[in-house]
C-alpha cells in the first residue's frame, strides 16, 4: 500500500456530477459556463451598512464605492471582478453590497487567502468612518466554518477512541482486549484508502471527497461489532471447559458464518447506492463495501492469528472467562423472553411504532447554513443582509434565456423579467451592471435574469416556488423564439430534492430484496427473513421518527438534514442487521442443539444478548460523542445514528427477533426447517462446565 495512490488522486470535487444532465439546474449551468464562463466560480460579498442602522447617506456610499476601487485595483490573486455601487443599495438604502467575483471552487486554499485578504482590506477600507462589515458567501462560509469543522471532528475522533477503549474495558476488563479493535482497524485504516483508490482507478468510478471520514467510521463500527462477536463467542466455549485452540476453532466456525453473512448484507446495502441518481450518494458504494469486505477478512484471519498466539492473555489479568455467571441481567431477560414471548412481542414492537409515528411531522431542511455555527463573520453577513434585501439575496436564482435563433430583443426581456418578478414569493430582481434587469452575453443571444426570493434560499418553501410556480411561468412566458432554464443555488436543491425522493424510493426496497436473499441462503427458509426485514424497516422509521420528535419536536428546527435518511440507513439498517443475523443465528444454532422455539429463544438471548448489547453500546457511544460537536448537522447525525444502533440491538434483535421466532416456532424455517436437531440437547451440568486453574 505504500506504493498505492492516495484517495486525493482519485477523489472529485466537480459538483456537476451529483446530478445527471437532463436535471434543469444543470442545464443551466451549462447555459451560464458556455455563456458567461462563470458556472462553477465562486464569490465573496461584502455587506456593508451603518453601525446605526440607519440609511447610508451618500458619503457613506461614496465610502463604499472606493472600497470597491481599492479591492479591485489590490492585485488580489483569484479576484476577477468587484461590482458595487447604486444598483446593489437596497431599496430600503440601510445595507448596500460589494460583491467580489473569484476564480475558483470555494475549499481552494487559494480562495480562502484571497477572502482574508480582502477582509484585510475591508477592515483598512472603512476604518474611521461609521460604517461596519461583514465579508459572507460560499468562501467566507467554507474558511469560517473549517475550524470549526476541524475541532468537531478532532472532538469526535478523540471520544470514539476513548469511548471504545472504556467501554471494552469495562466489558472485558483486560487492555489487550480493549485495544484490540483499536489496532486493528488502525491497520485496516491504513490499507483500505491505498486499495479503494486503486481499484478505483482500475474500474474507473469515482469517490467523494467525504468518503475517507465515513469510511473510517464504518470501519470502527463494524470492525469492534466483528471483533467482539468473536471475543464473545471465544470466551464462551471457554468457559465451557475448551481448550483454547479448540475454543478459537469453535468461535470461528459459528461466528465467522455470522461475520460473512453480515459483510454481505452490508456490501449489498452500500453496492445499493450505485442505483442513487445524485452522485454524492453514488461515489459511497464502491469504496465503503471495499473497506467491508477489507474488516471483514481481518475479523476472520489477522484477529483470530493474534488471538491464537495471545490465547488466554487476551482477557488478562481478568479471570472471569474461566468462570460462567450465574443470575446475569441476559440470563433473565432470556428465561422471560422463552416464557412470554407474546408480551414482549408486543412491547418491543410496541414502542418501535410508538417513535415511528414521529414521523409524521417529518420535514426536511435543505438550509445548509442554518447548520453552521451562528456566530462567524459569514453567519453576522447574512443577518446585515436581511435588514437591507430579501432572504435570497446571496444567492439569486438565476434564469437563463437562449435564443432559439438569432439575437434576443432587449424590450422582451425586460418584460418577460417583470412577469417572473410578478410570480409571489420573488422579492426583485438584482439588476445587472449596466442597470438592466437582464445581463446578455458577447452574441446577445443568452441571457441571465437574476431573481431575489423572499424567503432562504434553502427553505422548502423556495423549493417549492423554484419546482413549481416559477418554473412553470419562466417556461411559458419566454420570449417568443426563445428557451427558458432555471438555475441556481436554489433550483439545485429543487432537483437534488427530486433526485434524493427518487433514490430513496429505489435504493430501500432493492436493498431490501437482496439482504433478505442473503439472510434467506444463510437460513435456508423464506419466512425468517421477511420478518427480519420488516423488523429493520420499522426500525428505520422508529430512528427517523424519534430524531424528528427530538430535534423538530423538542429542539423546535423547521426540519432534519435532507441527507439524514440516507445515513441512518448507511449506518441504522446496513450495519443495524449484523445484530440481526447474530441473533437469528444463534437462534438457529439453540434450535439445531434439540431446543423447543421457546428455550432457544430463552438461550439465544442469554448467550448472543451479551454481545449484541456490547456491540451496540460500543457503536452507538462512538456516534453519541458527535453531539460534542457543536455543529448541528453532526449532532443531528450522532443522535439519529446512536438512537438507531441502540433500537436496532436492543429493542428489535434482542427482544422483538427472538420473541417472534419463538411465537412461529418451527414455521419461522420454512421450508428448509434450519432449526431441525442434529444433536441432542445439553445437560444442565454439561452447559454450565466451568474451567479451573
Amino acid at each position: 500500500m505504500a506504493f498505492a495512490p492516495t484517495l486525493a488522486d482519485v477523489t472529485t470535487r466537480d459538483q456537476a456530477n451529483f446530478l445527471p444532465s437532463d436535471f434543469e439546474s444543470v442545464q443551466a449551468g451549462e447555459l451560464a459556463a458556455q455563456s458567461f464562463g462563470r458556472a462553477d466560480q465562486a464569490s465573496a460579498t461584502i455587506v456593508v451598512k451603518r453601525q446605526d442602522s440607519q440609511e447610508l447617506t451618500k458619503d457613506d456610499q461614496t465610502a463604499i464605492g472606493d472600497l470597491g476601487k481599492d479591492i479591485d485595483g489590490a492585485g488580489i490573486d483569484r479576484v476577477k471582478t468587484v461590482l458595487t455601487g447604486a444598483q446593489f443599495l437596497s431599496p430600503n438604502k440601510k445595507v448596500q453590497l460589494v460583491t467580489v467575483g473569484l476564480e475558483g471552487i470555494q475549499d481552494d486554499p487559494k480562495l480562502v487567502e484571497a477572502v482574508k485578504e480582502i477582509r484585510e482590506r475591508a477592515t483598512d477600507g472603512l476604518a474611521g468612518t461609521d460604517l461596519e462589515y461583514a465579508v459572507t458567501g460560499d468562501v467566507a462560509m467554507f474558511a469560517d466554518n473549517a475550524d470549526a469543522f476541524d475541532t468537531a471532528l478532532l472532538i469526535v475522533g478523540a471520544a470514539t477512541v476513548v469511548l471504545i477503549i472504556g467501554l471494552l474495558l469495562v466489558i472485558y476488563r483486560s487492555p489487550v482486549a480493549a485495544l484490540l479493535p483499536i489496532v486493528t482497524v488502525g491497520v485496516v485504516s491504513a490499507i483500505a484508502p491505498g486499495l479503494v483508490a486503486w481499484l478505483a482507478q482500475a474500474f474507473g468510478f469515482q469517490v467523494d471527497q467525504s468518503v475517507q471520514i465515513v469510511m473510517t467510521i464504518v470501519l470502527y463500527g463494524v470492525g469492534t461489532d466483528y471483533i467482539v462477536f468473536l471475543l464473545f463467542r471465544y470466551r464462551e466455549r471457554l468457559r465451557a471447559g475448551d481448550d483454547p485452540k479448540t475454543a478459537l476453532v469453535a468461535a470461528v466456525a459459528r461466528v465467522g458464518e455470522v461475520i460473512a453473512s453480515a459483510a454481505a448484507a452490508i456490501v449489498i446495502a452500500f453496492m445499493a447506492l450505485l442505483l442513487a441518481v445524485f452522485g454524492a450518494f453514488t461515489s459511497f458504494g464502491p469504496g465503503l463495501s471495499i473497506a467491508v469486505v477489507l474488516m471483514a477478512i481481518a475479523s476472520v484471519t489477522l484477529i483470530p492469528a493474534v488471538v491464537s498466539l495471545v490465547g488466554t492473555k487476551v482477557f488478562w489479568p481478568s479471570k472471569s472467562w474461566q468462570r460462567t455467571p450465574k443470575g446475569t441481567v441476559f440470563q433473565r431477560l432470556g428465561k422471560f423472553t422463552g416464557r412470554r414471548p407474546a408480551v414482549v412481542a408486543v412491547a418491543s414492537g410496541g414502542v418501535m411504532v410508538a417513535l415511528a409515528l414521529g414521523m409524521l411531522g417529518f420535514n426536511t431542511d435543505y438550509d445548509q447554513t442554518g447548520q453552521l455555527p451562528s456566530d462567524t463573520e459569514s453567519a453576522r453577513g447574512l443577518e446585515y443582509m436581511e435588514a437591507g434585501f430579501p432572504a435570497g439575496a446571496l444567492n439569486p436564482t438565476s434564469v437563463f434565456v437562449k435564443a432559439d435563433g438569432g439575437t434576443l430583443d432587449e424590450q422582451a426581456l425586460a418584460a418577460y423579467a417583470q412577469k417572473l418578478q410578478d410570480v409571489p414569493g420573488v422579492g426583485g430582481v438584482m439588476p445587472s451592471p449596466t442597470g438592466q434587469p437582464a445581463t446578455l452575453n458577447d452574441e446577445k443571444n443568452i441571457a441571465k435574469i437574476d431573481l431575489l426570493l423572499d424567503t432562504s434560499p434553502y427553505a422548502n418553501e423556495s423549493l417549492d416556488l423554484v419546482d413549481g410556480p416559477l418554473r412553470d411561468v419562466a417556461h411559458k412566458q419566454a420570449p417568443e423564439g426563445s428557451t427558458a432554464k432555471v438555475g441556481g443555488l436554489t433550483s439545485a436543491f429543487a432537483d437534488i430534492r427530486e433526485a434524493n425522493n427518487r433514490d430513496l424510493w429505489v435504493i430501500f426496497p432493492v436493498a431490501g430484496v437482496l439482504i433478505a436473499l442473503v439472510l434467506g441462503l444463510m437460513l435456508r427458509s423464506l419466512v425468517a427473513p421477511i420478518y427480519l426485514m420488516l423488523a429493520v424497516v420499522i426500525g428505520f422509521f422508529s430512528t427517523m421518527g424519534a430524531t424528528v420528535l427530538v430535534f423538530q419536536g423538542i429542539g423546535d428546527r423547521p426540519g432534519v438534514s435532507f441527507m439524514l435518511p440516507m445515513l441512518v440507513y448507511l449506518f441504522v439498517v446496513a450495519i443495524g442487521t449484523d445484530y440481526n443475523i447474530l441473533m437469528i443465528a444463534r437462534l438457529r444454532e439453540e434450535a439445531k442443539l434439540g431446543h423447543d422455539p421457546r428455550k432457544a429463544a430463552d438461550l439465544a438471548v442469554e448467550h448472543g444478548g451479551p454481545s449484541v448489547g456490547a456491540a451496540g453500546v460500543i457503536l452507538a457511544g462512538t456516534f453519541a460523542s458527535m453531539l460534542l460537536a457543536g455543529v448541528s448537522f453532526l449532532m443531528e447525525m450522532g443522535f439519529a445514528v446512536s438512537v438507531g444502533i441502540l433500537i436496532a440491538a436492543f429493542v428489535m434483535s434482542m427482544f422483538l427477533v427472538p420473541s417472534l421466532t419463538a411465537l412461529l416456532g418451527h414455521a419461522a424455517w420454512w421450508p428448509g426447517h434450519g432449526d431441525r436437531a442434529t444433536v441432542p440437547p445439553p445437560s444442565s451440568e454439561e452447559r454450565d462446565r466451568v474451567t479451573v486453574g
